[in-house]
């Protein structure tokens, strides 16, 4: 079975969200995705709308999905991967480069972002 694993915040679900898990799902068997607890969001400086638990619930309910973990800092990454038995990681491709240092565990694959929409922007444009 070829495991997937991908992160985020998953805020104010939009399209993109899920195309992000539905291109990640079509890499293999098993997508885990990471979901950023309240407790990471702030150490990042970034408030998400819904709380970690009413998003968690969300991402589990998406049909792409298999099994959700919390993201509590950037380096748990690594262990996830080695835990899990992850074959691929994958994020969007805004963040090209920055998880290189994965592929001694795993592939890394940079899923291209769905244009013209972010929650960062939902939220702008709803202001």
């Amino acid at each position: 079975m070829k495991k997937i694993i991908t992160y985020g915040t998953f805020d104010l679900l939009h399209p993109g969200h899920i195309n992000l898990l539905r291109h990640a799902k079509e890499l293999g068997d098993y997508l885990i995705v990471g979901v950023s607890t309240d407790g990471f969001n702030h150490k990042k400086n970034k408030e998400a709308y819904h709380p970690f638990e009413s998003r968690k619930i969300i991402v589990e309910a998406i049909r792409y999905v298999d099994l959700v973990i919390p993201e509590t800092d950037w380096e748990q990454k690594m262990d996830d991967i080695i835990h899990y038995e992850v074959d691929v990681f994958v994020i969007g491709n805004d963040w090209k480069g920055n998880f290189d240092f994965l592929k001694r565990y795993c592939d890394v694959v940079y899923l291209p972002r769905t244009s013209g929409i972010s929650s960062s922007k939902i939220k702008k444009d709803r202001l």
